[in-house]
């Protein structure tokens, strides 16, 4: 009886699996870009520890992306044991410092997505950035640029608002990591 009962859940848990993939695969473009923007702001939004302490995953940066920020992270892991090693062990190493997905370095306490535009396999969307822990409030715009590989849509650069002080993600990420050596 057990046995017969086990079989049942086992073959129910299997049919709902199915249909949650199959319900992932058909969402529209809209909706499976902007789970992939809220997810980037989830992740990393409020701080940079989640870059130090989590792998990159695979399934919300482009590949391109993704070993940018990875060579990024290893330049300063690299550089913040170096300076353990040093003679002059308190001395600050090299550090992402502020938010590294938005222009504003102090971050944002809200975001809105304000448009997408989509061509074939690549769009542009289009983030509404608000920091209301000054006065006055600091409004500004991001654009998040997406590609879709192997039928999910992918994070493969932002590029910062005029506020900013790097012109996009990539750039920022590669300058740092020059910055190291």
């Amino acid at each position: 009886m057990v046995k017969q009962l086990f079989l049942y859940i086992s073959v129910l848990l299997f049919f709902i699996g199915c249909k949650d993939r199959k319900t992932q695969s058909t969402l529209s473009p809209n909706t499976a870009i902007a789970i992939k923007v809220n997810e980037l702001y989830t992740k990393y939004g409020k701080s940079n520890e989640a870059v130090y302490n989590q792998p990159i995953p695979d399934d919300l940066f482009s590949p391109d992306l993704k070993k940018t920020l990875q060579n990024a992270i290893n330049a300063s892991k690299a550089d913040i044991e170096k300076v353990k090693k040093s003679d002059h062990p308190d001395e600050k190493p090299l550090i992402f410092e502020g938010a590294i997905f938005s222009s504003l370095y102090e971050g944002y306490t809200a975001y809105k997505i304000q448009s997408m535009d989509i061509h074939n396999a690549s769009a542009q969307v289009l983030v509404r950035f608000e920091y209301n822990m000054t006065s006055p409030t600091v409004s500004w715009t991001d654009t998040i640029h997406l590609v879709e590989r192997d039928g999910s849509w992918k994070i493969d650069n932002i590029t910062f608002d005029s506020i900013g002080n790097s012109k996009d993600l990539k750039t920022r990420m590669k300058e740092f990591v020059q910055s190291t050596r």
